[in-house]
């Protein structure tokens, strides 16, 4: 069945993105390799909603499994009919992907707010701890030269910039193959039902 093979491609495809999602929000944790920022909770607000560990991550395996298991599940043949229990497998794989949709999206939008309210830091302007590029509405992506303004963590403009950014490419390539599977699902679910009246019709 070729949607059950579509599935399955999308599912080992998930389970790498998911993976390097969870990688990538624990890296935020340790800006430059340093455990004392996250002990002392001087890390951007938006690296505690773990984003990428539940959304884009533990969210994410549980569809990518059912997506993978989908070339060979029947639903016990529903009745004998095979296409019967192949369109049951693949209909119950769109709440799978709904799932995966709520979890990207999560990670997705996380992703954004971090990028656009920028790092948490030691200002070397005001002397104290503070978002120096909340007002700036992600502007200071493209004021390189505003980045010193971040005394400590070191470089951690450009630590949360490529990690976060990454959270938000694979967030959004997720959530395009979860809604790609929604349609593959369904698509697959009624060919599947239309597939067993012709067989039903056939055996009268």
């Amino acid at each position: 069945m070729c949607f059950g093979k579509c599935a399955r491609c999308i599912g080992y495809k998930l389970l790498i993105l998911a993976f390097f999602c969870i990688v990538a929000n624990i890296l935020l944790y340790f800006p430059n390799g340093e455990k004392r920022f996250a002990s002392e909770h001087r890390l951007s607000k938006y690296v505690g909603c773990l984003h990428g560990i539940i959304g884009g991550g533990i969210l994410i395996f549980l569809p990518a499994a059912v997506f993978i298991g989908l070339e060979h599940e029947n639903c016990c043949g529903c009745g004998g009919h095979e296409n019967c229990g192949k369109s049951c497998a693949m209909l119950s794989s769109v709440l799978a992907a709904l799932i995966g949709i709520l979890g990207s999206g999560y990670c997705f939008i996380i992703s954004a707010l971090g990028l656009s309210h920028g790092p948490y830091c030691l200002s070397s302007i005001e002397e104290n701890w503070v978002y120096p590029f909340t007002n700036s509405s992600g502007g200071y992506l493209l004021e390189r030269d505003r980045w010193s303004e971040c005394r400590e963590p070191r470089n951690v403009v450009e630590w949360n910039l490529t990690l976060f950014s990454i959270l938000l490419v694979f967030g959004g390539i997720e959530l395009i193959l979860c809604s790609i599977q929604v349609i593959n699902g369904f698509l697959g679910g009624v060919c599947g039902v239309c597939c067993n009246r012709e067989e039903v019709s056939a055996s009268i």
